[in-house]
């Protein structure tokens, strides 16, 4: 499955509360609480429920499950927590949640990053503003030797969102000259794309 890809059956040996999740069936999920379901237990991937029910972004099923104290920062086997994937998808209501219950901020996906980086990638402003504020390293590196705004620069699409993104990056404090394992830099790879908008943001901030 690829990197926060939704799952479109239920993998073998769900539990009924991996399935209630997927289905946001909360009145069943209370019920399986209630009669002493394993709130943390496992399916084949390594999912709990409250990762199932980040996948579909079932938000009712995600705020009972997180209340009844599931933990948002359990990953499964492909390094993905209801916390990472949350912020990777946009899911910015079940993020939300799990930034007032216990996210670590310092997790990190199966490529190294955290979850400010594939939110800044795939264009999610509101999500990327939420991980700042919330305090998620903004210059942290991945696995593949990139930052947050070189993924916006270098994955994005030039376009507004990511026009944001660099622009709430930059106030956020983030080392805009902090280049790639080839010594590129944000705004070397924003010229190379042709990304005129973004090129002028980092020009006035200062970059070389």
């Amino acid at each position: 499955m690829a990197a926060g890809e939704t799952m479109s059956e239920t993998p073998l040996h769900a539990t009924p509360l991996h399935t209630a999740a997927k289905r946001n069936d909360v009145a069943r999920i209370e019920a399986l609480l209630a009669d002493g379901a394993d709130i943390e237990a496992r399916d084949d991937s390594g999912a709990t429920a409250l990762l199932v029910a980040t996948h579909e972004n079932n938000v009712a099923a995600a705020r009972l499950l997180i209340a009844a104290g599931a933990d948002v920062n359990a990953k499964d086997k492909i390094s993905d927590s209801p916390y990472l994937y949350a912020g990777a998808r946009g899911h910015l209501d079940i993020l939300k949640l799990t930034l007032t219950h216990g996210a670590d901020l310092k997790s990190t996906n199966r490529f190294g990053g955290t979850a400010l980086i594939p939110a800044s990638e795939r264009g999610h402003v509101e999500t990327v503003r939420t991980l700042i504020a919330a305090g998620v390293d903004v210059d942290h590196v991945n696995n593949l030797g990139w930052t947050a705004l070189l993924e916006a620069v270098i994955l994005g699409n030039g376009g507004e969102r990511h026009r944001q993104i660099v622009d709430a990056l930059i106030k956020a404090g983030a080392d805009i000259n902090l280049a790639d394992r080839e010594g590129v830099t944000p705004l070397q790879h924003a010229r190379g794309h042709g990304y005129d908008e973004i090129e002028q943001l980092l020009v006035a901030a200062g970059a070389r």
